[in-house]
């Protein structure tokens, strides 16, 4: 008899444990999750975005896109940024030289690992701090040099 308990209770703890890990696996993480606005720098939000290089950029609130609109070129790099890191532009060359990357120049620049065509590019980027690696790496020249804005499905 013991021994039939002591199986229901090792039964029913599995069972919960199963049933929590599916739990858990269902939770899906929102993909703008740790994305930040080009205009304020504050948490994005879905329902605030504006159409830009063929894609979206989002915003934190209704306001900023009307900031963005009037002055694009200054939120230009950030929100090439933001491309990048939301996964709808990806890495095509060197945003330094426009050069094919080699493997192990890697950087992480704003949360995103960036590939360069040399060393010589990789330590000018490595070297660079807050807004000035920024602007080496995703300003529209560079942008233009060594990402591409994936094809929208539909």
């Amino acid at each position: 008899m013991k021994i039939r308990s002591l199986l229901a209770v090792v039964v029913a703890a599995a069972v919960a444990i199963t049933a929590s890990l599916n739990a858990e696996e269902g939770k899906k993480k929102d993909p703008l999750e740790g994305v930040l606005c080009p205009v304020s720098g504050k948490q994005v939000k879905a329902e605030a975005a504006v159409d830009y290089k063929g894609a979206k950029v989002y915003m934190c609130c209704p306001g900023c896109p009307t900031a963005f609109a009037k002055d694009t070129a200054k939120f230009a790099t950030k929100a090439n940024a933001q491309l990048v890191s939301t996964g709808q532009a990806e890495q095509a060359k060197c945003p330094i030289s426009g050069g094919a990357t080699k493997e192990g120049t890697e950087v992480q620049v704003a949360g995103t690992e960036i590939a360069f065509c040399c060393n010589k590019c990789q330590g000018k980027v490595a070297k660079a701090e807050g807004d000035d690696q920024l602007n080496l790496v995703f300003s529209d020249v560079a942008f233009a040099k060594g990402f591409k804005v994936k094809a929208e499905k539909k």
